[in-house]
């Protein structure tokens, strides 16, 4: 007998957990660091694909889930045709969120080393001038080249957003995600506060929100459009179901294009916060606000070693690192627990277990790649993080999407006509049925994404 399918107790539940699997690292780390090299214009473009491509997509995702009420591989089993392969795609949809899994458990929990750091007063050392940068390049360099305390902050991560996931969506992910987001958006909200006093905001917030021409031809305009597309699309995690899945728990009496405009503009929000935060103090510093991904665990703590009550400050904002990375962690879990669940015709309680060992295990590689596995190189001469990133960012994610996109518009697939008519199901925003909209979602939005595919393949 088919266990009942789980649903949100709210849609304020529906809206926090399916932002906090859109709002992550992407949002807090990787947001910053291209803003900084591409400033004000950066910010301008990335806001406009945004609105193009990112909600088109999302809408995309959650219909299929709603219309289905199954995860992506049963999903498409649901509303393709007699004889069609696109169920095929859900098999990908999964592999697809292990290997997400299977380096993000790793990076938050460097997020939990430093926080762990920062509380302990590990930063709280005294030194002067270039030490204190080479000493704090140290604890980073020191922290990837140790693969026990590495793996103990992984496990703990994985053990963590396993135990959430086990009580089930609403007392687990729902609950935990609404309490998460609320203390994320307060957090924020409290940096923010702290980086508007600093003597350098006015430089920051002109850096980072005012595009500047300087910049524009330094960093140029066709890589800064490129920079831009690409974190629009990304942040969303699209394409491997991640979102389907929360679709098939929502209501119907909300129209889809009016949700995906709220989880993307809470998504958004995280992302722009996150520069308010931290230009304004690479300017009073004086630190490089282009430096790159470095940004976060070099040059943060600089800035947080100068700054009065810095050791708070650091603890504060790791803390809401945290917080961010792991509303993505458990969301992706319940979307692999879902998964497993449902295409293996498992009990959730044993595919809970079973999964437990298999994204511990899974995760393994990363964790020695900087250390043990050191000289282990794969896709492109990449490092295994780099690599699986690589995987996941470049091929799964856009490819995906680009299916999902097209399983919903084409006549050999679930059809247009359906597609809109669950989208604009329920009170909200709603997508006009001329045939301009037909237009604009069957072609310009597969072409955008064709663009990011390719452009993803091609070599830095």
């Amino acid at each position: 007998m088919e266990e009942k399918r789980d649903s949100f107790k709210s849609r304020l539940g529906f809206l926090l957990v399916s932002a906090g699997c859109a709002i992550g690292i992407g949002n807090v780390w990787r947001f910053p660091y291209i803003a900084g090299q591409g400033g004000g214009l950066f910010v301008l473009i990335y806001l406009g694909f945004l609105v193009l491509l990112g909600v088109p997509v999302l809408t995309c995702e959650l219909a299929v889930g709603r219309a289905s009420r199954k995860s992506a591989l049963m999903g498409y089993k649901a509303l393709e045709g007699p004889k069609s392969f696109w169920h095929l795609h859900g098999w990908v949809c999964m592999i697809g969120n292990y290997l997400l899994m299977m380096y993000y458990t790793t990076v938050t929990g460097w997020m939990v080393s430093y926080f762990i750091k920062f509380v302990r007063g590990e930063f709280s050392f005294k030194h002067e001038g270039e030490e204190v940068t080479d000493t704090i390049s140290g604890i980073f360099g020191d922290l990837l080249a140790d693969p026990k305390e590495m793996m103990i902050c992984m496990s703990i991560v994985v053990l963590a957003g396993i135990i959430v996931i086990s009580f089930g969506l609403q007392n687990g992910l729902e609950r935990v995600s609404k309490v998460m987001m609320i203390s994320l958006f307060v957090l924020m909200l409290i940096l923010a506060i702290n980086s508007f006093t600093l003597s350098g905001v006015r430089e920051g917030l002109t850096f980072y929100l005012v595009p500047n021409k300087d910049r524009i031809a330094e960093v140029g305009f066709g890589n800064i459009v490129k920079n831009a597309m690409n974190q629009a699309f990304f942040t969303l995690s699209l394409g491997i179901g991640a979102m389907e899945i929360f679709g098939s728990y929502m209501a119907e009496d909300q129209s889809l294009p009016g949700e995906a405009i709220r989880i993307c503009a809470l998504d958004t929000a995280v992302a722009l916060m996150s520069g308010l935060i931290i230009f304004p103090a690479c300017f009073t510093y004086h630190v490089d606000q282009a430096q790159g991904p470095a940004l976060i665990f070099n040059t943060l703590p600089t800035v947080f070693y100068y700054m009065a009550g810095g050791r708070i400050w650091g603890s504060l904002f790791f803390l809401f690192m945290i917080f961010a990375s792991f509303s993505t962690v458990i969301a992706v879990f319940q979307n692999i627990i879902a998964q497993f669940a449902d295409n293996f015709k498992v009990k959730k309680k044993l595919a809970i277990i079973l999964n437990l060992f298999i994204i511990w295990l899974g995760s393994i590689p990363c964790v020695l790649g900087y250390n043990v596995w050191s000289n282990l190189h794969l896709i492109g001469n990449r490092d295994v993080l780099d690599s699986e990133d690589f995987v996941v960012s470049n091929l799964l994610l856009p490819i995906g999407s680009l299916i999902f996109v097209l399983f919903c518009v084409l006549p050999i697939g679930w059809k247009y006509k359906n597609f809109i008519a669950e989208a604009n199901s329920g009170e909200g925003a709603k997508y006009s049925k001329g045939k301009a909209t037909q237009i604009y979602l069957t072609v310009v939005v597969p072409l955008l994404i064709l663009v990011i595919i390719v452009l993803g393949l091609i070599p830095q």
